[in-house]
This record gives structure tokens, C-alpha cells and sequence, in this order.
């Protein structure tokens, strides 16, 4: 009983590891493909779009003409409705972890810290700050909107203030480019409404660089029931070896010899016959010349006689 819960525990170590991890990689990689079936079914509408510019510019010269003023008109009706940043005010930007910009770590939460200089003479109130990771070949598509972070804090002129923010990569973006735009809004005394985009470039989502995760501990305890069940497997053999070889059975009882007196060849005859005749009748085995004790008997028998 013993042998088969030990075999048993060491088949649930060896099952648990590889269960968990092979659940994990399932739901990294269902939650990859949904990312990735989200983007597939957004870049059709881009394709139309590219084709039916394709066919507008594919007329005559005059509607070729008609049709670029009125994409000239469209980009400087774009450029009026962005908001922009005002000229009295400047906005830096400081990562403080990671202090890498280029690596964001998936499932780690990044920080950063973003200052704010008046340099006009009205006031300024800086209401929110707002992160999202675009689509690198085009920063109009949203890949991820994270929490704004709403202050509302009052910047006199010639004063400075600074406001820190953070976010978490999801785990699914691992090894993958996105575009990071972090935009800072504000307004004036009169509520005309400024933004200012303090960082907008293309970072990798990396996985972190940690001593010990949760596939690496698997793998440890993996290894170690490996090396447990080896153990156990070289002490039953060494077990049932040594019991046929050492102990050589329990059947087989060892035999015992044992050793008696043994008669010698002693010369008596130095002795005087009395002597030697008085420790014969006192010896009750016989005398040590040989002679059977029913010949002993018989001559004592006649002589009684």
C-alpha cells in the first residue's frame, strides 16, 4: 500500500505541472488569436476605402482634380478640428519604470511622469491625462484605451506642476510593436481646451524579465518528481536484489555443523595399571583403547558370576 500512494502522489506531481501549463498556453494563445481576428476584421474597411479612392482618381483629369481639392479640404478641415497645444504652455514627459522606453514588460504596470510649465500670464487647469496603443503603420486605428486619469488642478503662470500616471500591457501583447500615444489635456480662463501629445512613438511589448515565473516553478517541481521517482525506483531494485543475493531466502534455513570430541590416539601405557584400571571403572563411556560398552557389561557380568 505504501509503494502504490507513493507512485500515486508522484503521477499527480508529474500530471499537476503539465496540466496547468498546457492550460495556460491555451488561454495566451485564445486571447492572441481574438486580438488578432479583432484587427483582421477592422483592415477590410481600410481596403475599401484605399480601392474606392483608387477608383474616384481613376476618372478624367477634371474629376481627378475635383477629387484632390476636395481631399486638400478634408485634411485642413481634419487639422482645424484637432486640438492643439497651446503656445504659453509646455508639457515633458519621464518614464520611471521602466526606464527603458523602447520595452514595455506585458503584465507589469509602467509608469511615468509628466510635467507641466506655465509660461503665459492666464492660468491653466489641467484636467485629464489618457494613454492608448495604436496600430503602428496607422495611429488613427485604436488597438487598447487605457484608464484617463482626471485632476483638475489649477496652474498658476510662471508655475509648474507634475502628474503621474501608470498602466499594465495586457500579457497578450507579448513580443508585438504598438504605436504609444500618452496626450495631456488642459484649458484656459476663457475654456478654450488645449492637448499636447508628450509621447507618441513605437514601443515593443516584451515579456519580463523575471528570476522565477510560474512556468519555471512547474518546470522545477516537474523535475523534482522526476528525480523522486527515480529514487524510488532504484531503492525497490536494490530491495529485491539484495534479498536474493545477501539474505540468500527465508526458505532455506542455514545449516549447522557441529563438532563433537574426537578420539585420539593417546598412549596410556606409561601409566601404572592401577591407576589406569581405577579410572577405567570410573569413566562411564569405557576405556579409551576402544571396546563397546555390552562387552563391559558382559565381563562385569562374569566376573560377578
Amino acid at each position: 500500500m505504501k509503494t502504490l500512494s507513493a507512485n500515486f502522489l508522484l503521477l499527480f506531481l508529474i500530471a499537476l505541472p503539465t496540466t496547468l501549463m498546457i492550460f495556460s498556453n491555451s488561454n495566451i494563445l485564445v486571447a492572441a488569436d481574438d486580438a488578432m481576428e479583432g484587427e483582421q476584421d477592422q483592415e477590410p474597411e481600410d481596403d475599401d476605402e484605399a480601392t474606392v479612392e483608387t477608383d474616384d482618381g481613376a476618372g478624367d483629369d477634371s474629376d481627378q482634380a475635383v477629387t484632390e481639392t476636395e481631399k486638400t479640404e478634408g485634411e485642413e478641415e481634419e487639422d482645424d478640428t484637432q486640438i492643439k497645444p497651446s503656445q504659453d504652455a509646455d508639457a515633458t514627459i519621464l518614464f520611471t519604470r521602466p526606464i527603458n522606453t523602447n520595452d514595455l514588460p506585458s503584465g507589469e504596470i509602467v509608469r511615468f511622469l509628466v510635467g507641466f510649465k506655465n509660461n503665459g500670464e492666464k492660468e491653466f487647469t489641467v484636467t485629464s491625462l489618457e494613454a492608448s496603443f495604436r496600430y503602428p503603420q496607422d495611429y488613427t486605428f485604436f488597438i487598447q484605451n487605457f484608464t484617463a486619469a482626471v485632476y483638475n488642478q489649477v496652474v498658476e503662470p510662471s508655475k509648474e506642476a507634475t502628474f503621474e500616471y501608470g498602466f499594465t500591457p495586457s500579457e497578450s501583447f507579448n513580443a508585438r510593436p504598438f504605436g504609444l500615444t500618452i496626450l495631456l489635456n488642459y484649458k484656459d480662463n476663457e475654456d478654450n481646451v488645449f492637448q499636447n501629445a508628450v509621447f507618441n512613438e513605437t514601443i515593443n511589448v516584451v515579456e519580463p524579465d523575471e528570476g522565477l515565473d510560474g512556468e519555471t516553478f512547474f518546470l522545477y517541481v516537474f523535475l523534482a518528481a522526476l528525480v523522486v521517482l527515480a529514487l524510488v525506483g532504484v531503492q525497490q531494485l536494490f530491495n529485491q536484489y539484495g534479498k536474493k543475493h545477501l539474505g540468500g531466502g527465508k526458505g532455506k534455513p542455514s545449516q549447522k555443523i557441529e563438532m563433537g570430541t574426537q578420539k585420539a590416539n593417546v598412549d596410556y601405557s606409561w601409566l601404572p595399571q592401577e591407576t589406569l584400571q581405577q579410572e577405567l571403572n570410573k569413566s562411564p563411556k569405557g576405556s579409551p583403547r576402544g571396546g563397546s560398552p555390552r562387552k563391559r557389561k558382559s565381563k562385569r557380568g562374569s566376573g560377578e558370576e
